[in-house]
């Protein structure tokens, strides 16, 4: 049922700031269109907690950030001018495209404290959309459907699954949902996707007869069909159909690996737009140059 089992690895984003990189991982780059997620927290932010947490702006090409919170505030602001910010059971979707740049702030944890806690995920673009236009949405209530049954409630983040489709404008064919379960509660997991996994955020579950614990990303095989919560459980869904190989440098993802030198290069010279509501400060290009993925084995 299970065809690999990730552990997330426990990264710093600097200024105290932890999460937890599932993808992507050395033998398995990528879940259908995914190739990126991080888990963020569970963490408290104190009140007046430092400015150094906060992920300055940053430049994107090539993928669309899908950032979703199970507690916490976020706030956003853009090079397109968009200011929104993001709590919990909503949706940003920013697709970088061409280019786009952002940051994100912990201001709510500044004033008041926060506990914060929640995934974002990258997506890569198809071969046709890689260089589109930047966009940005955010969503909440309807455009996210929900469902419950029988110790299983849904909430669908992105795409289409069980029937319903989220609002999101995706480029390639791909589900995302968040699952609460219930102890012994089952699920199943949406069939007709060439790829899925489940990531267990908090609890744990079994696939077959395997166990899948809190930080463990189970990629499923075809005969996979459903999980069994043996303890409340907090679980992501998601899957779809691949895109062809990407090279992952900083910020940037692309199928040419000199698209990613001309975006470094871009960024280093200061010809990507800063977010008009927050262009004090950036984080700089990374030392090492872009390199080839490792192999995979």
């Amino acid at each position: 049922m299970i065809e690999m089992m990730i552990e997330q690895r426990r990264r710093s984003l600097g200024g105290g700031m932890e999460v937890g990189r599932v993808l992507p991982f050395a033998k398995r780059r990528m879940v259908g269109p995914f190739i990126f997620f991080d888990h963020m927290g569970p963490m408290d932010l104190e009140a007046g907690v430092d400015r150094s947490v906060d992920v300055r702006p940053h430049p994107h090409i090539g993928l669309s950030t899908v950032t979703y919170l199970f507690s916490g505030e976020i706030m956003h602001r853009d090079s397109l001018g968009y200011e929104q910010s993001i709590r919990p059971q909503e949706v940003n979707w920013m697709t970088a495209g061409r280019g786009i740049t952002h940051s994100e702030r912990f201001e709510k944890a500044r004033a008041t404290g926060d506990h914060l806690h929640g995934i974002q995920a990258w997506v890569a673009l198809p071969d046709a959309d890689e260089e589109t236009a930047p966009a940005f949405s955010h969503h909440e209530g309807a455009d996210l459907p929900t469902w419950s049954d029988a110790g299983v409630h849904g909430q669908l983040i992105v795409g289409a699954a069980h029937g319903l489709a989220a609002a999101a404008r995706t480029h390639s064919p791909q589900f995302y949902a968040h699952l609460e379960l219930e102890a012994g509660a089952h699920a199943e997991i949406p069939a007709g996707h060439a790829e899925r996994a489940v990531y267990v955020a908090r609890g744990t579950i079994e696939v077959g007869d395997r166990r899948v614990v809190a930080g463990q990303m189970a990629v499923l095989r075809p005969a996979a069909s459903s999980i069994r919560a043996t303890e409340p459980a907090t679980v992501m869904v998601l899957g779809g159909e691949p895109v062809v190989e990407r090279f992952l440098y900083w910020n940037f993802v692309s199928s040419s690996q000199d698209r990613l030198q001309q975006a470094a290069e871009d960024w280093k010279a200061g010809r990507m737009k800063l977010p008009d509501a927050d262009d004090q400060e950036f984080i700089p290009l990374p030392d090492h140059p872009p390199a080839p993925p490792p192999a995979m084995s």
